[in-house]
């Protein structure tokens, strides 16, 4: 087993490991709790899933929760999974490992780790000044450290995609215009313009021309933080871009379609984007 892998089998410093892999377990994030009925448990049969450690510039260790199906032989599919703004939470987690279930390595690092845990903010006012406090140049960076992980550590790096949520939706986006190796990209709800700022000094909309991956962008028509507009605006941005891309918009759905853990969450919609994900996937060779 790799020594980047974070668990009893795994060697390093007891105390970080402990850490990290308390952090990645703690379920759902303060901010979001009740947690709706509606919430899909998807369990960790024929499945390798837990925390990772992934080394990252400067000599940190990025922690991230990857899952994989077990007793696999060769590299395998992978799709690196960018959280929502809550973090890595048991959400996410899931997520890794509904596509684990569907044959993917899936691994999704914390990308809030340097300024904090995202879990132990109980309002989302306070969330949102640790998210603004985290710049989009380590974030890319630490995907960019993310994929090499994976291609170590049983990924195939000629068969990666990338998917994220909300704050990971525009990532999607930003990191399709920096890694023209991946094969593919899904991003879901993610924030398409904006203010320019020190942290976010570009929105997907300024790096649309530079995209060569194909993206499948899934939206809400009725989300209230993104426009028609913004929607329309990147769809002509977009044909500006050397490579396939879809937007589509669910008519009756709001931000946060497929957040199955609270009132956003829209069955229909999000049963049809996941299907609709694993198809872009598939038709891009991952």
């Amino acid at each position: 087993m790799n020594d980047d892998l974070v668990g009893h089998n795994a060697p390093g410093d007891t105390s970080r490991r402990v850490f990290i892999s308390g952090a990645i377990a703690a379920g759902f994030a303060l901010a979001v709790r009740p947690v709706a009925a509606t919430t899909i448990d998807t369990d960790d049969g024929g499945l390798a899933a837990g925390s990772v450690q992934i080394p990252v510039e400067g000599g940190a260790m990025l922690p991230a929760y990857r899952a994989a199906p077990e007793r696999t032989k060769g590299p395998l599919p992978t799709v690196i999974v960018v959280q929502e703004i809550f973090g890595v939470h048991e959400h996410i987690q899931a997520v890794c490992r509904r596509l684990a279930k569907s044959g993917y390595l899936a691994i999704a690092p914390e990308l809030y780790f340097r300024q904090g845990d995202p879990r132990n903010y109980p309002e989302v006012d306070q969330l949102m000044k640790l998210v603004m406090s985290v710049p989009d140049a380590q974030v890319l960076s630490d995907l960019d450290a993310t994929v090499a992980w994976a291609a170590r550590n049983g990924g195939d790096a000629r068969h990666t995609a990338i998917t994220g949520f909300c704050w990971g939706g525009r990532i999607v986006w930003l990191y399709a215009a920096r890694n023209p190796s991946l094969k593919a990209a899904v991003a879901w709800y993610g924030r398409l313009g904006g203010t320019a700022s020190a942290n976010t000094p570009k929105q997907p909309l300024d790096v649309a021309a530079e995209v060569r991956v194909p993206v499948l962008g899934l939206y809400g028509g009725q989300d209230k933080g993104i426009s028609a507009e913004s929607i329309a605006q990147m769809r002509t941005a977009l044909k500006a871009a050397k490579a396939q891309t879809e937007i589509i918009v669910y008519p009756d759905a709001g931000h946060g379609f497929n957040a199955d853990y609270r009132p956003s969450y829209n069955e229909a919609a999000a049963r049809d984007g996941w299907q609709k994900m694993l198809s872009w996937f598939k038709q891009h060779g991952v």
